[in-house]
């Protein structure tokens, strides 16, 4: 090996470890002080049924968009279906056994994609459907093409219940109404927020 070669290699090195130090301080590093703008922190909790976003209260949905029925006493009870900043629709809801026995949930709910099946039980089967667009909306997946929902679902017991969302692309700022499906449950009417 010659000596220019190895110079220029030890150089390289060099060059790529502090690079890298100075990457990492900079990303270590944290304010000082607060800024000025942002509101002190309050240590009263929000009265009930009442959110806060930021330091201007929000009331959260007291009713449901829809209650829909599947199989065996299960229903979905969802709350919000609201577009987000990025261009996503979120679905949320409740989804609860009504029956007085525990209920394995049916693995058709996640559809039968052959990358959503291998993630195991989830909400992957949802769709949006816009009529007036003539389009559907699928459970969005991440790279690994896990579904973009509440996932490990496989049993409720008698008379309980568990938080559950799902996201879609979201439809076009002219579609308020979509019919949302879930398999083994019947379908229905959602206006997006």
């Amino acid at each position: 090996m010659s000596v220019r070669y190895a110079w220029n290699r030890r150089g390289a090195v060099a060059v790529v470890a502090v690079a890298s130090v100075a990457l990492f301080v900079a990303g270590c590093g944290a304010e000082d002080k607060p800024k000025a703008d942002k509101p002190p922190a309050t240590t009263i909790a929000p009265s009930k049924g009442v959110a806060t976003q930021g330091s201007q209260p929000v009331e959260e949905p007291a009713e449901e968009l829809a209650v829909l029925t599947g199989q065996k006493g299960l229903e979905l009870a969802i709350n919000s279906a609201q577009r987000d900043p990025g261009g996503f629709l979120t679905v949320k809801g409740r989804l609860k056994n009504t029956s007085d026995s525990a209920i394995a949930l049916p693995s058709q709910m996640r559809g039968d994609e052959t990358e959503v099946v291998k993630h195991g039980n989830s909400l992957g089967g949802a769709t949006l459907v816009d009529s007036l667009g003539k389009k559907r909306y699928y459970v969005l997946r991440d790279t690994d093409g896990r579904p973009l929902t509440t996932s490990a679902l496989d049993s409720l017991g008698p008379g309980k219940s568990t938080a559950v969302f799902m996201q879609f692309p979201a439809p076009p700022a002219t579609t308020t109404e979509v019919s949302f499906q879930l398999p083994t449950f019947e379908p229905a009417t959602l206006k997006l927020s």
